[in-house]
């Protein structure tokens, strides 16, 4: 992990536009290939799941609100990185959310600015479940 202790200003802030370009970057191709992962929760399955004829449209939506996301604040983007947003969808309430493990998904990634050190996972799910 990175350790922000022993960086100056700059790079934290180089560190940070790195991240939150690699995460728009993911979010915008959510059907990149590996090793970036997206997922999708029970509850928000259910809702994609409600009705068979339909779900293929509703996946593609969810992708669209979640690749064109750019309501990014204070209160959900402190660190800058754009690694959470809040939407309401299909009436409910929810939350997309970018984690960072190693390729392996094992462990946590050794640096999220590298994307050839790191695995995004890009959860999306209601907020009730979080």
């Amino acid at each position: 992990m990175m350790n922000f202790a022993t960086m100056t200003a700059d790079q934290i802030a180089a560190y940070r536009a790195a991240v939150a370009a690699l995460n728009d970057q993911m979010r915008a191709k959510l059907d990149s290939p590996a090793p970036n992962i997206v997922v999708m929760t029970a509850g928000i399955l259910a809702l994609v799941d409600a009705d068979p004829d339909t779900s293929l449209a509703k996946q593609a939506e969810l992708a669209g609100i979640v690749a064109s996301y750019d309501d990014f604040s204070e209160g959900n983007n402190p660190h800058g990185e754009r690694d959470f947003g809040t939407f309401t969808w299909a009436d409910t309430r929810c939350f997309w959310k970018i984690d960072y493990y190693d390729r392996a998904t094992e462990w946590g990634s050794p640096d999220p600015s590298d994307a050839a050190q790191t695995c995004r996972v890009l959860t999306i799910l209601r907020a009730d479940e979080y």
